[in-house]
Protein backbone atom coordinates (compact mmCIF):
# COMPACT_ATOMS: atom_id res chain seq x y z
CA UNK A 1 0.00 0.00 0.00
CA UNK A 2 1.23 3.46 -0.88
CA UNK A 3 2.17 5.67 2.07
CA UNK A 4 -0.17 8.67 2.06
CA UNK A 5 0.96 9.99 5.41
CA UNK A 6 2.07 13.59 5.83
CA UNK A 7 5.78 14.09 5.24
CA UNK A 8 7.33 16.15 8.03
CA UNK A 9 10.36 18.10 6.89
CA UNK A 10 13.31 18.53 9.21
CA UNK A 11 13.68 21.88 10.88
CA UNK A 12 16.20 23.92 8.84
CA UNK A 13 19.59 24.16 10.52
CA UNK A 14 19.53 27.96 10.47
CA UNK A 15 16.11 28.01 12.15
CA UNK A 16 17.31 25.59 14.83
CA UNK A 17 20.38 27.74 15.49
CA UNK A 18 18.23 30.88 15.76
CA UNK A 19 15.93 29.09 18.22
CA UNK A 20 18.88 28.08 20.41
CA UNK A 21 20.32 31.60 20.24
CA UNK A 22 17.03 33.13 21.36
CA UNK A 23 16.59 30.72 24.28
CA UNK A 24 20.18 31.18 25.46
CA UNK A 25 20.01 34.97 25.06
CA UNK A 26 16.77 35.13 27.05
CA UNK A 27 18.20 32.96 29.84
CA UNK A 28 21.34 35.12 30.03
CA UNK A 29 19.48 38.43 30.11
CA UNK A 30 16.98 37.15 32.67
CA UNK A 31 19.86 36.07 34.90
CA UNK A 32 18.79 32.39 34.74
CA UNK A 33 22.30 31.69 33.45
CA UNK A 34 24.33 34.12 35.57
CA UNK A 35 27.34 36.19 34.45
CA UNK A 36 30.50 34.10 34.45
CA UNK A 37 28.64 30.78 34.33
CA UNK A 38 30.33 28.11 32.17
CA UNK A 39 28.51 26.98 29.03
CA UNK A 40 29.33 23.28 28.63
CA UNK A 41 28.41 21.87 25.23
CA UNK A 42 27.40 18.42 26.50
CA UNK A 43 25.05 19.87 29.11
CA UNK A 44 23.57 22.40 26.69
CA UNK A 45 23.03 19.85 23.92
CA UNK A 46 21.08 17.67 26.39
CA UNK A 47 19.11 20.67 27.68
CA UNK A 48 18.04 21.76 24.19
CA UNK A 49 17.97 18.20 22.78
CA UNK A 50 20.12 19.23 19.81
CA UNK A 51 23.38 18.12 18.25
CA UNK A 52 26.57 20.03 18.89
CA UNK A 53 26.74 21.48 15.36
CA UNK A 54 23.89 24.04 15.62
CA UNK A 55 24.73 24.58 19.29
CA UNK A 56 28.29 25.63 18.42
CA UNK A 57 26.97 27.95 15.71
CA UNK A 58 24.58 29.51 18.24
CA UNK A 59 27.42 30.03 20.72
CA UNK A 60 29.55 31.63 18.01
CA UNK A 61 26.76 34.11 17.30
CA UNK A 62 26.44 34.98 20.98
CA UNK A 63 30.22 35.47 21.16
CA UNK A 64 29.97 37.92 18.25
CA UNK A 65 27.16 39.73 20.08
CA UNK A 66 29.30 40.07 23.20
CA UNK A 67 27.01 38.04 25.46
CA UNK A 68 29.37 35.06 25.63
CA UNK A 69 33.17 34.91 25.82
CA UNK A 70 35.76 32.19 25.29
CA UNK A 71 38.55 32.21 27.87
CA UNK A 72 41.79 30.36 26.98
CA UNK A 73 42.31 27.19 29.06
CA UNK A 74 38.98 27.82 30.77
CA UNK A 75 36.21 27.44 28.19
CA UNK A 76 33.12 29.31 27.10
CA UNK A 77 31.29 31.43 29.65
CA UNK A 78 28.57 34.02 29.94
CA UNK A 79 30.22 37.43 29.74
CA UNK A 80 30.56 39.42 32.93
CA UNK A 81 29.94 43.14 32.99
CA UNK A 82 32.70 44.95 34.84
CA UNK A 83 32.67 48.45 36.26
CA UNK A 84 35.12 49.42 33.51
CA UNK A 85 32.70 48.02 30.91
CA UNK A 86 29.92 50.24 32.22
CA UNK A 87 32.09 53.36 32.07
CA UNK A 88 33.35 52.50 28.58
CA UNK A 89 29.81 51.91 27.32
CA UNK A 90 28.70 55.21 28.87
CA UNK A 91 31.53 57.26 27.39
CA UNK A 92 31.33 55.67 23.93
CA UNK A 93 27.54 55.83 23.70
CA UNK A 94 27.55 59.48 24.71
CA UNK A 95 29.95 60.31 21.88
CA UNK A 96 28.22 58.09 19.30
CA UNK A 97 24.68 59.25 20.04
CA UNK A 98 25.73 62.91 20.12
CA UNK A 99 27.42 62.48 16.74
CA UNK A 100 24.36 60.67 15.35
CA UNK A 101 22.08 63.58 16.31
CA UNK A 102 24.53 66.04 14.78
CA UNK A 103 24.18 64.13 11.51
CA UNK A 104 20.37 64.18 11.48
CA UNK A 105 19.58 67.44 13.28
CA UNK A 106 18.82 69.53 10.21
CA UNK A 107 17.07 66.61 8.51
CA UNK A 108 14.56 65.77 11.25
CA UNK A 109 11.11 65.70 9.72
CA UNK A 110 7.60 64.57 10.62
CA UNK A 111 8.42 60.97 9.73
CA UNK A 112 11.42 60.93 12.09
CA UNK A 113 9.38 62.42 14.93
CA UNK A 114 6.45 60.06 14.35
CA UNK A 115 8.74 57.03 14.28
CA UNK A 116 10.57 58.03 17.46
CA UNK A 117 7.22 58.48 19.19
CA UNK A 118 5.96 55.13 17.86
CA UNK A 119 9.05 53.31 19.11
CA UNK A 120 8.70 54.89 22.54
CA UNK A 121 5.06 53.77 22.68
CA UNK A 122 6.15 50.25 21.75
CA UNK A 123 8.71 50.36 24.57
CA UNK A 124 6.10 51.54 27.06
CA UNK A 125 3.79 48.69 25.99
CA UNK A 126 6.49 46.11 26.87
CA UNK A 127 7.09 47.82 30.22
CA UNK A 128 3.37 47.76 31.05
CA UNK A 129 3.28 44.07 30.13
CA UNK A 130 6.24 43.35 32.43
CA UNK A 131 8.21 41.85 29.55
CA UNK A 132 11.80 42.62 30.47
CA UNK A 133 13.46 40.89 27.50
CA UNK A 134 11.07 42.58 25.06
CA UNK A 135 11.67 45.95 26.72
CA UNK A 136 15.43 45.60 26.17
CA UNK A 137 14.89 44.94 22.47
CA UNK A 138 12.38 47.81 22.25
CA UNK A 139 14.83 50.19 23.92
CA UNK A 140 17.52 49.14 21.44
CA UNK A 141 15.08 49.94 18.62
CA UNK A 142 14.23 53.30 20.19
CA UNK A 143 17.84 54.45 20.47
CA UNK A 144 18.72 52.83 17.14
CA UNK A 145 16.49 55.17 15.13
CA UNK A 146 18.91 58.10 15.10
CA UNK A 147 21.70 55.80 13.89
CA UNK A 148 19.48 54.44 11.12
CA UNK A 149 18.43 57.95 10.10
CA UNK A 150 22.03 59.18 10.01
CA UNK A 151 22.86 57.14 6.92
CA UNK A 152 26.43 56.90 8.29
CA UNK A 153 27.57 53.32 7.68
CA UNK A 154 30.57 53.28 10.02
CA UNK A 155 28.48 54.83 12.77
CA UNK A 156 25.79 52.20 12.23
CA UNK A 157 28.44 49.48 12.39
CA UNK A 158 29.74 50.85 15.69
CA UNK A 159 26.19 50.91 17.09
CA UNK A 160 25.63 47.31 15.97
CA UNK A 161 28.83 46.26 17.73
CA UNK A 162 27.58 47.76 20.99
CA UNK A 163 24.18 46.07 20.99
CA UNK A 164 25.25 42.85 22.73
CA UNK A 165 27.02 44.62 25.56
CA UNK A 166 24.12 47.03 25.88
CA UNK A 167 21.76 44.12 26.40
CA UNK A 168 23.90 42.96 29.34
CA UNK A 169 24.13 46.55 30.57
CA UNK A 170 20.37 47.12 30.51
CA UNK A 171 19.61 43.74 32.07
CA UNK A 172 21.95 44.64 34.95
CA UNK A 173 20.45 48.14 35.07
CA UNK A 174 16.93 46.74 35.41
CA UNK A 175 18.04 44.35 38.17
CA UNK A 176 19.72 47.31 39.89
CA UNK A 177 16.35 49.06 39.96
CA UNK A 178 14.53 45.85 40.90
CA UNK A 179 12.05 46.15 38.06
CA UNK A 180 11.11 44.59 34.72
CA UNK A 181 12.24 47.18 32.21
CA UNK A 182 13.03 50.92 32.40
CA UNK A 183 10.71 53.52 33.93
CA UNK A 184 7.73 54.45 31.75
CA UNK A 185 8.78 58.09 31.60
CA UNK A 186 12.52 57.48 31.26
CA UNK A 187 12.60 58.84 27.71
CA UNK A 188 10.17 61.76 28.03
CA UNK A 189 12.83 64.45 28.37
CA UNK A 190 14.89 62.73 25.65
CA UNK A 191 11.97 62.97 23.20
CA UNK A 192 11.28 66.60 24.12
CA UNK A 193 14.89 67.49 23.38
CA UNK A 194 14.90 65.43 20.16
CA UNK A 195 11.81 67.31 18.96
CA UNK A 196 13.10 70.71 20.12
CA UNK A 197 15.04 73.47 18.33
CA UNK A 198 18.27 73.43 20.37
CA UNK A 199 20.91 70.83 19.56
CA UNK A 200 22.94 71.86 22.63
CA UNK A 201 19.96 70.92 24.79
CA UNK A 202 19.87 67.55 23.01
CA UNK A 203 23.56 66.98 23.70
CA UNK A 204 23.07 67.84 27.37
CA UNK A 205 20.11 65.46 27.58
CA UNK A 206 22.10 62.62 26.02
CA UNK A 207 24.94 63.12 28.52
CA UNK A 208 22.52 63.26 31.46
CA UNK A 209 20.47 60.31 30.21
CA UNK A 210 23.57 58.13 29.93
CA UNK A 211 25.03 59.33 33.23
CA UNK A 212 21.92 58.44 35.24
CA UNK A 213 21.90 54.88 33.96
CA UNK A 214 25.65 54.48 34.36
CA UNK A 215 25.70 55.61 37.99
CA UNK A 216 22.92 53.25 39.05
CA UNK A 217 24.45 50.27 37.25
CA UNK A 218 27.90 51.13 38.61
CA UNK A 219 26.58 50.99 42.19
CA UNK A 220 24.77 47.72 41.49
CA UNK A 221 27.84 46.02 40.01
CA UNK A 222 30.08 47.15 42.85
CA UNK A 223 27.67 45.56 45.33
CA UNK A 224 27.97 42.03 43.91
CA UNK A 225 31.03 39.77 43.55
CA UNK A 226 32.30 38.31 40.30
CA UNK A 227 31.90 34.61 39.53
CA UNK A 228 35.28 34.08 41.28
CA UNK A 229 33.95 35.69 44.44
CA UNK A 230 36.29 38.66 44.16
CA UNK A 231 35.23 42.33 44.02
CA UNK A 232 34.73 43.71 40.55
CA UNK A 233 37.54 45.54 38.83
CA UNK A 234 37.31 49.25 39.43
CA UNK A 235 35.92 48.88 42.94
CA UNK A 236 38.14 51.06 45.14
CA UNK A 237 36.30 50.30 48.34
Amino acid sequence: MRDVGVHLERVPKATLRAHIVERLRSAILAGDIPPGAPLVETALSERFDVSRGPLREALRQLIEEGLVVTVPYTGTRVAELSVEDVHEIYSLRTVLETFAFEQVWLRRDDRFRAELKRRNEALIATIDAGEDRASILAELEFHGLVYEASGHKLLQRAWHGLRGRLQLYWAAHHRAHGRRGPKRDSHDSYIRAAFGPDIEAMKAEIADHMRRGMETTDRFLRSIPTSSGKPRRGDNS
